[in-house]
Order: structure tokens, then C-alpha cells, then sequence
């Protein structure tokens, strides 16, 4: 190809990219569907953004999907009469022109793969949302809410409540418009001195000051039946977090932090199936118990794991000293910007609650390291059966395509991968296959993750779950 026809090439997907974002946002808006490529969420997406998760496609189907292959399919889908539903685009694509020469066939294609989102007995209902802290997860969490506001998400973002006084105001919303290590918010933000409020991309936030959860009266806001979701991680015990319950307008709460005592500790797809409706606590876990589990229960499943430990390397939290100065715990009151800080995790132990058949096995500890965000997990495994690099590599690539925990795995090929290229990652966890070391029963798996924002994510997921909200993953 010649520089005019590589640019010309370019141009044209370019092109098509801009007319897809459109499609994207009206089935959202219209019908509740959200629009993925190989898990990559296409909603707002830049045209860039689109451009590359079809790049991303070549890894698990050996040659790259055209944009020119999923217009057309993303084309049909605003023509068919859709439930609420996560369809996965590139799959479909895939699918289709593996058999096909042209589109004539394609809306037949489409209704036969999409048959379960035809039925219109999946209705989601709004849930009132308040975020109790406001803190790194707390704001995360909100921006991944107000992206997906309006149509039929199901999950509303309500309100915010923090410690302090409303002069604060212009400061909380200045920290949910610029992040250091997120970029800037994807939007417009204002503020409403006189109401106590934050309108994100036309999202109503009440601020709510207050010093403890039982004092609040949400129902003066128009605030009915709220899942709560607690960001200070100041109580873990049911005791503690059952004074949220004690708020009017309060029904359930979700902790971003390890639950304890009989509290269940929920990693998304593995063990949400665990959330009942009579649960009216539920916790979260911790983002490397989030990270590492998904992958061990992929292991597990196909090998089985008589013992093994975790090793994290962990980006400094607000936990620790800038400088040093004293804290309770130890080593952590040594300079987080200067020093590798060698500490304890529960992480491993806190595996056997979603998957019992690990309870025992594992031994963990952590590093942190002077780091502002993504941490890597060292998992290394002695298994029931023995397998090698390649094999295992192959195994953990299908199930991060498809299995049901797609959207928690990710799976990497890149030589030149180092933490910043994480930033941003919507999955819990991303195998680093290059670095996948196994001979005869034992093996050694390297799993970065966004600590922040992909934790954030598998909490939105678990809020959804909580909320009722049916949201059908297809094609199957």
C-alpha cells in the first residue's frame, strides 16, 4: 500500500467511527443497550477509542476486525425493538462475515443472536443512589454513574454525603472535574451554592453534610429507598454500617471496602449470585481480592490449586505519611513518595469467601511502592495438574473472551507493558501472558490492575446486582 491509500484507509474509519457514536448513544439513551467491542465499552467513546478496541479484536481472533464490518451490524441493531442489554459488538461482527459475504442476511443473523433481548419482559427500574464519602473511589464511582445516566440504566445518582460545611462546595466539585492520575471529567460540571448541589452533564447532585449516617433525613430530598454506598471504609461490622439503615429513605447499603463478621464479601463474577434480597449489607471487597479472585477461580476450575501465595505490588494509598511521621501501623509511617513499604494484605485469606474451595491455601503479603495508581499481583500456584506457559496462556485467553468472566479478565500481549498503560482499565484484572511462567504442576501469573477505577467498576457492577437490574450479556 502507498501513503495515500494507507491515510485514505485511515480517513474512511475514521469516518465510520463518527457515524457509529451517534448509533451508540441513542441505543443507550432509547433502549438501555450498552455497546461493547471484546468487553471495550463504546459508550462515549472518542472516535480514537472506537478505532482501537476493534485493534484490540485481532488478539483473540488472529486477524483485525474493520470498523467498515461492525457499522453495518451496529446499523441494524437501532432497527431492532431491544431490551436493556451489554451487546458485544465485535462478537457479533466476528460472526457474522465468518460466514457471510454481505449484509442481506444480517437482521435474521441479529434476531436469532439477540432472540433473549426481544422479549420485553426485562424492565429495569431506577434506583436512588447516594455515595456516603467522597473520597477516590467515591468520585470514581460517580463519574462511571453519570456516564451512564438517562435511558435505562437503572441506578441514579441522587446524592453525595460528606463531613465539613458547604463552603466546601466549589472544592468537592473541583476534585470530581480534575484527577491527577484520571484526567480531567469527560463533561460540564456546575454548582448550585444556594441548593447544596453538583449538576454533572445535567445529573442533580444533592450534597448532603453530616456527621454520622442515622442523622440524615434523605426523604427530604426526594430521596426513596437508596442503596447507600459507604466510601470511608470507617465501619466494617454490620453494626457500624447498619446505621445507615437507620436513615430515612435508606434501604441497603454497599461497602468499597472487606466486610467483616458474616458480611458477604462480593466479587463480581464469581460469587454475586450470593446477593439475596434479604441482604441488606453487602460488601464490596477489596480491589486486590477483586483482581486476583476472577483469575484463581479460572485456574481452579481448570486445574485445580492445592496451594499458593500472593505477592501485591501496591500503589501508595491516603493511608500512608507523604513524609515520615507516625502512624499506627507499622513501616507505614516512613515517606510513601521515597520508600518501597513492605506490609501485610487479606487479600489472599479474603479469597476463600468467594471461592471456599481456596480457604487455607494461600499465604499473602504486599509492597507498596511510590506509585499513585495500578498495582500488580504475583500469583504464584501449585496446581493439581500440570500445564506449561503456552497452555495456560491459551486457557486464560478464552476465558477472557468468552466465559462469564470476560469482563473481569483481560489478557495482554504486549512486551512493552508497564503500569501507566493500565490507567483507566475497566477489568479487574489483566494477565500478563508474556510474563506467565509454568512447568509441570506449578506456575507464576503476573495481573496488573487499576486499583481505582477498575476496582470502581466491579463496585458498580455489584450496585447494579444489588439494584435488581437485569442486564443481559449477549451474544451468548
Amino acid at each position: 500500500m502507498t501513503h495515500e491509500s494507507y491515510l485514505s484507509a485511515w480517513q474512511q474509519s475514521q469516518a465510520l467511527a463518527e457515524s457509529m457514536q451517534p448509533l451508540i448513544g441513542k441505543l443507550y439513551r432509547d433502549q438501555g443497550v450498552e455497546i461493547s467491542v471484546h468487553a471495550r465499552p463504546l459508550l462515549n467513546a472518542s472516535t480514537i477509542e472506537i478505532i482501537k478496541a476493534h485493534r484490540v479484536v485481532s488478539r483473540h481472533e488472529g486477524e483485525e476486525l474493520k470498523v467498515s464490518q461492525s457499522y453495518p451490524v451496529l446499523k441494524a441493531l437501532t432497527e431492532l425493538d431491544l431490551a436493556p442489554a451489554s451487546i458485544d459488538l465485535g462478537k457479533l461482527a466476528v460472526r457474522y462475515w465468518q460466514n457471510h459475504n454481505d449484509d442481506t442476511a444480517l437482521v435474521p443473523f441479529l434476531e436469532k443472536e439477540l432472540a433473549p433481548a426481544l422479549d420485553h419482559d426485562h424492565a429495569n427500574h431506577a434506583t436512588d443512589v447516594v455515595l456516603y464519602g467522597f473520597g477516590r473511589i467515591g468520585r470514581l464511582v460517580a463519574r462511571l454513574l453519570i456516564e451512564r445516566s438517562g435511558g435505562n440504566h437503572g441506578l441514579r445518582l441522587r446524592a453525595i454525603v460528606v463531613r465539613g460545611s458547604a463552603d466546601d462546595l466549589e472544592k468537592r466539585a473541583s476534585l470530581l472535574r480534575r484527577d491527577s492520575v484520571h484526567g480531567p471529567f469527560n463533561g460540564s460540571i456546575e454548582v448550585d451554592l444556594e441548593n447544596h448541589a453538583i449538576i454533572a452533564n445535567g445529573t442533580y447532585i444533592q450534597v448532603i453534610y453530616a456527621n454520622s449516617p442515622a442523622e440524615i433525613d434523605y426523604t427530604q430530598y426526594d430521596i426513596n429507598n437508596a442503596l447507600i454506598v459507604d466510601n470511608t471504609g470507617i465501619w466494617r461490622d454490620e453494626e457500624g454500617l447498619g446505621q445507615h439503615l437507620k436513615a430515612k429513605g435508606a434501604a441497603r447499603v454497599l461497602l468499597t471496602a472487606p466486610g467483616k463478621g458474616d458480611i458477604k464479601n462480593i466479587v463480581f463474577g464469581v460469587n454475586d449470585d450470593m446477593i439475596k434480597e434479604a441482604d441488606h449489607i453487602v460488601s464490596a471487597a477489596s480491589c486486590t481480592t477483586n483482581a486476583i479472585t476472577p483469575v484463581l477461580k479460572a485456574v481452579s476450575d481448570k486445574y485445580g490449586i492445592k496451594n499458593g501465595h500472593v505477592e501485591t505490588v501496591h500503589s501508595y494509598t491516603n493511608d500512608q505519611n507523604l513524609i515520615d511521621n507516625f502512624h499506627k501501623g507499622d513501616r507505614r509511617g516512613r515517606s510513601a513518595a521515597l520508600n518501597m513499604v513492605l506490609t501485610s494484605t487479606g487479600a489472599a485469606s479474603a479469597v476463600a469467601k468467594a471461592l471456599p474451595e481456596l480457604k487455607g491455601k494461600l499465604t499473602g503479603n504486599a509492597i507498596r511502592v511510590p506509585t499513585p495508581n495500578v498495582s500488580m499481583a504475583v500469583i504464584n500456584l501449585n496446581l493439581d495438574k500440570p500445564t506449561n506457559a503456552q497452555e495456560l496462556n491459551d486457557y486464560l485467553l478464552e476465558v477472557s473472551l468468552d466465559s462469564p468472566l470476560h469482563q473481569q479478565i483481560d489478557f495482554s500481549t504486549s512486551s512493552e507493558l508497564v503500569s501507566t498503560d493500565m490507567v483507566g482499565s475497566r477489568f479487574a484484572g489483566i494477565v500478563d501472558s508474556l510474563a506467565t511462567i509454568a512447568e509441570d504442576d506449578r506456575a507464576v501469573l503476573y495481573v496488573w490492575y487499576d486499583n481505582e477505577f477498575g476496582y470502581s467498576c466491579q463496585v458498580v457492577r455489584v450496585m447494579q446486582k444489588m439494584a435488581g437490574i437485569v442486564l443481559m450479556d449477549l451474544p451468548q
